[in-house]
């Protein structure tokens, strides 16, 4: 078994519903993340925008209840792989991830591409989440049908790691056939770019991490009772032929603030080591915490080291 340290994760919001956004700002941010000493970030993926936004609140197709959409149909999105690429060129360390990129809308071959790519690029700091998302419009919009995006995630998920570790692929499907084909460069990272997936404690969701998953991006209900959903989950891994002993998990916790509104540091960190003792790999803090970019460094070292104070 490896015995993993707990890391510290950020989400970087790539979205916005300003009319003028500065986007190097956004950048700046992801500078301070990497020089403050912050493990991982991570940024999501939106391809278009229907006007049934409604529809993210709706666990039965992938939403979270009483979730909102952060955004109007028409908030700017940028595409994650390209602002990770960006990100990559100009820090050192930080791991590159997406919570979750809607892969399945992707021709597989040429994500295995991108991604193998900024691998290359960013030394092994990429971190692939993927889901099958909530919005039916996404899949409309590239051809492709909602009811089989499970399918389809598998699919292009089969793809992308047959090309990052074959060196002569041959892969035969109901939706692709190809025979003798050779991808270079590989990944930097052995085995290719370590898969995160997202979803509730479902049978779907434990064939898809035992097939192909380095983590779990746990959602909906399953953050009510989070040390139970990590064991259910394990659990279920295993009778589809996964081994869960070295499984990742993200987990997610809060701000604390003090009475004149500044971060209370120790009591935001207070509730990391139970998530920890549940399982928890990944902490992340929510990304309001950044949105002052002129002092991102000066917020985030203490939390930083407030968290390594915790989890040693």
């Amino acid at each position: 078994m490896t015995t993993r340290k707990p890391q510290l994760s950020l989400y970087l919001a790539t979205f916005s519903d300003a009319p003028h956004h500065d986007w190097r700002a956004t950048l700046d941010l992801a500078r301070s993340m990497d020089a403050a000493g912050v493990d991982r970030l991570v940024v999501s993926d939106h391809l278009v925008f229907g006007e049934n936004l409604d529809a993210y609140a709706d666990p039965s197709i992938g939403g979270q209840a009483g979730g909102r959409q952060p955004t109007g149909p028409d908030g700017a999105w940028l595409e994650p792989l390209t602002v990770l690429t960006a990100i990559a060129a100009t820090t050192t360390r930080i791991r590159l991830g997406t919570a979750i990129l809607l892969a399945a809308l992707r021709r597989p071959a040429v994500l295995a591409k991108q991604l193998a790519t900024l691998d290359v690029l960013s030394e092994g700091r990429v971190d692939l989440g993927v889901g099958v998302g909530w919005q039916r419009e996404e899949y409309e919009a590239v051809g492709l049908s909602f009811e089989d995006r499970g399918r389809l995630l598998n699919h292009t998920l089969e793809v992308c790691q047959a090309l990052w570790t074959q060196q002569r692929v041959s892969y035969q499907s109901a939706e692709l056939t190809f025979d003798g084909i050779h991808q270079m460069p590989k990944p930097v990272q052995p085995g290719g770019v370590p898969v995160w997936i997202s979803g509730t404690v479902n049978n779907a969701v434990a064939r898809r991490i035992a097939h192909f998953g380095s983590g779990w991006i746990p959602w909906g209900a399953a953050y009510e009772d989070l040390p139970g959903a990590i064991t259910a989950m394990k659990d279920k891994v295993r009778e589809f032929g996964g081994d869960p002993t070295d499984l990742q998990v993200q987990g997610v916790t809060r701000i604390a603030k003090a009475d004149d509104g500044s971060i209370d540091y120790a009591a935001s960190v207070a509730g990391v080591p139970a998530l920890v003792a549940a399982g928890v790999t990944d902490v992340r803090f929510p990304a309001s915490l950044t949105a002052d970019r002129d002092r991102a460094l000066e917020i985030l070292s203490p939390l930083v080291e407030a968290f390594r104070g915790v989890t040693r």
